[in-house]
């Protein structure tokens, strides 16, 4: 009985011990505060010049437009055929279907070809037929060389200058001989014969 008793007795002991125990503790806070002084701390700002910001109008940059690039040079064309065949031919040069007859050349080099404008444009007595050169041949190279040419109004060709070529294979150098062996008709301008500037295209392929 006397446990009990004990057991009860703290059972009704325990809520005044808490309350005890937390006034205590408010108090002893309390009085840490009172006792410790306060420390308040307190900024400083050093004294500073403040500096005047000047925004300036600055005048956009001029873009200098960059030339466009030269054209690529034009690659030799290998032939897939290894073998080439002994009776070599060259297709012939259609100038009936060439569609600069139409309209004058543009100047290629400034001074040197000079437009003189013209009715009827000079015509070729007979078929251009190049010889192809063996270099080529060996290396199964094919393409088209436009060469501009100067027929005068006699029909005969005076000057000539290479506009879109193949170089080192000797197809250019054969294209202008062949041009050059080659007799037209003038070109005609109010019926009368006119020296002029026209641009023949001659083909090179391997049959």
């Amino acid at each position: 009985m006397s446990d009990q008793a004990a057991i009860l007795s703290l059972k009704f002991k325990y809520p005044v011990i808490i309350r005890l125990a937390t006034l205590f503790s408010i108090i002893l806070l309390i009085l840490t505060f009172l006792i410790y002084p306060r420390y308040l701390g307190l900024l400083e700002f050093e004294d500073f010049e403040l500096q005047e910001i000047i925004i300036e109008n600055i005048p956009q940059t001029q873009q200098i437009e960059r030339p466009p690039p030269p054209a690529r040079p034009s690659v030799p064309v290998e032939s897939e055929d290894e073998d080439i065949a002994d009776d070599l031919t060259i297709e012939e040069t259609d100038l009936d279907s060439f569609e600069a007859w139409d309209a004058p050349p543009p100047p290629p080099e400034g001074p040197r070809v000079k437009f003189i404008p013209y009715d009827d444009p000079p015509q070729p007595l007979s078929s251009i037929r190049p010889v192809y050169p063996e270099i080529a041949q060996e290396a199964g190279i094919e393409g088209t060389v436009v060469v501009q040419v100067f027929v005068d109004n006699r029909g005969r060709v005076q000057d000539t200058l290479i506009l879109k070529g193949i170089p080192n294979t000797g197809l250019d150098e054969a294209a202008v001989a062949a041009i050059k062996k080659t007799r037209f008709r003038p070109a005609r301008q109010r019926e009368r014969a006119v020296g002029v500037w026209i641009s023949i295209p001659v083909n090179f392929r391997l049959k």
